[in-house]
């Protein structure tokens, strides 16, 4: 994918820039690698740096509700200070290495809907900064991601929505200050649950699995929700029967949704993927929600745009995992 654009905030007759993916898809942990094509204006310019920024839609709780914003949550430089010549046409590779705990916003070549991903290029002249257009980013699930939902698929369940919410997962590692929610609509011979919301949180070395069922009364309304948690290996994406494991899950948290509701306790047990419980997925003194703007997003590079500036709707809908 390329985008092309004079760069205005940077004064008439200034440099323009050419980002070019060499491939927009990608998956969490791998590069994404391209090039920032720059050329010249009309006078010579002393460039401050060249930055990459990953951007996406970020849903944030104030007072008054939930908003969406434009969100950086990862910068990668490229180039720092150096003089562009009027005219002159330079190429500049890069590499951005995608964070683990980067959301999935294709699955089986489609859009997730409610999921967006972009690179901007941030061009700088001393105080004057430009940040182009964004260049469309399609992350992919790991395959023991991809294994999860494809067993959500076969036992019936619906996608219904995803999005992500900036908050911390209680008892979860996270180099991110947000998480994504895949949201389900149950398969009917599960009773007793409304929805399921799953929850990827990736290392290098594991996946942690987040699910909660029943939500009612909003991700800091305790009480009426079950929660599960397991940590699995990325080393068991192709040796485990995943759909006899997550409707194990599901089945357990089904059961043990009855006793949550008469003690309203929490859950006990190990965090191996084969059983163990967390309540409190979203704790509300951990981590928490910051309110505005003005959120420190790696680094504290969270922009303060409304979402129609920054994206247009795709208008896609991924509907079954399994899609024909």
């Amino acid at each position: 994918m390329v985008f092309k654009k004079m760069l205005g905030a940077l004064g008439v007759g200034g440099p323009s820039v050419d980002t070019v993916l060499s491939n927009p898809n990608t998956r969490p942990g791998l590069p994404l690698t391209g090039q920032v094509n720059l050329t010249g204006g009309t006078n010579d310019v002393e460039l401050a740096h060249v930055t990459l920024g990953l951007v996406t839609r970020i849903e944030v709780e104030t007072g008054g509700g939930d908003h969406g914003t434009v969100g950086e949550f990862h910068r990668t430089p490229v180039a720092g200070r150096f003089k562009l010549n009027a005219g002159q046409q330079l190429s500049i590779p890069f590499q951005v290495d995608m964070p683990w705990e980067t959301p999935i916003t294709d699955v089986y070549g489609r859009r997730l809907h409610g999921m967006t991903m972009g690179l901007r290029t941030e061009v700088a002249i001393d105080r004057a900064v430009d940040k182009g257009d964004l260049d469309p980013v399609a992350v992919h699930p790991l395959p023991i991601q991809e294994r999860i939902l494809e067993a959500f698929s076969q036992l019936g369940f619906r996608f219904k929505n995803a999005d992500l919410e900036y908050a911390r997962i209680h008892g979860v590692q996270q180099t991110l200050p947000f998480f994504q929610e895949i949201e389900f609509w149950p398969a009917p011979h599960y009773g007793g649950i409304s929805e399921v919301e799953l929850t990827f949180v990736a290392n290098p070395h594991t996946v942690d699995v987040v699910l909660e069922f029943d939500k009612r009364g909003g991700m800091f309304v305790g009480g009426h929700d079950a929660y599960g948690r397991y940590t699995i290996p990325h080393s068991d994406a192709d040796t485990t029967d995943w759909a006899r494991v997550v409707d194990g899950w599901v089945r357990q948290s089904v059961d043990q949704r009855q006793a949550f509701f008469a003690s309203r306790g929490g859950f006990s047990g190990g965090h191996g993927y084969h059983g163990g419980h967390d309540r409190g997925r979203h704790g509300s003194g951990i981590g928490g929600v910051v309110a505005g703007a003005a959120l420190g997003v790696a680094g504290g590079m969270i922009a303060g745009e409304m979402i129609e500036e920054a994206f247009e709707d795709d208008g896609g809908d991924f509907g079954d995992f399994g899609g024909e």
